[in-house]
């Protein structure tokens, strides 16, 4: 996490001399049972979401599922119905935020169609735009990476070294290892951020190249 958010409890406001050591286990035991927490999280669902949802608030990156069951002591399977829920929760109401599955984690996100307002209103960037090149390049890395520079040239029957070259400083692609070819060529593949970048939990969340395939032909159809 580059920066947290300020942690700040209701009973705390204007009260932050005399809190008790966090280093005192029985103390800070003493002090959960006062705010209501359940001593098994398994036992509380309402709290559990409760807790899920402040530490996702919390932080700027997506947090993945491994963190809840180790920090908490909590079944996996029972872990993943608690966010479920609270995705479902979130797009039900539909409001400015949302809480989104991406790049192997859980975090909010805000509602796609306040983008541009939030934009202007806090002077932030648009998304950076990629070239047709650095699109097809990248598609083509994400759909058979580990790929070698050999074979991205010859799927794109251009050179594409500066294309990989510019998705490397956007951090949408990475060397991955070493092909065991002549000269042991790098191989490359996306980063977490290319998962980020396009809202995809994982890669298996990639259309198919059928349904991308389909989708064009449709579209010429229409076109025509």
């Amino acid at each position: 996490m580059d920066e947290e958010k300020e942690i700040i409890e209701e009973e705390d406001l204007g009260e932050a001399e005399g809190s008790p050591d966090a280093g005192d286990s029985s103390d800070n035991a003493a002090q959960a049972a006062d705010y209501g927490a359940p001593e098994d999280l398994a036992s509380d669902d309402e709290y559990a979401r409760g807790l899920f949802e402040a530490i996702i608030f919390l932080s700027n990156e997506p947090i993945p599922l491994s963190f809840f069951v180790k920090n908490f002591s909590i079944d996996p399977d029972h872990a993943k119905i608690i966010l479920d829920s609270l995705i479902d929760e979130y797009e039900e109401r539909d409001g400015g935020i949302r809480l989104a599955e991406i790049s192997n984690g859980f975090q909010f996100v805000t509602g796609a169609r306040y983008a541009d307002h939030i934009r202007r209103a806090m002077g932030l960037r648009k998304k950076e735009t990629l070239t047709k090149g650095m699109l097809e390049t990248l598609s083509i890395i994400a759909y058979n990476q580990p790929i070698v520079l050999a074979d991205i040239d010859e799927f794109r029957g251009v050179s594409s070294r500066m294309m990989v070259a510019n998705l490397m400083k956007k951090n949408l692609v990475k060397p991955v290892g070493r092909k065991e070819l002549p000269g042991r060529p790098l191989a490359y593949g996306t980063t977490e951020e290319f998962l980020r970048y396009f809202g995809l939990n994982k890669l298996s969340d990639l259309p198919r190249l059928s349904e991308i395939k389909e989708f064009s032909l449709d579209s010429e159809e229409q076109g025509g």
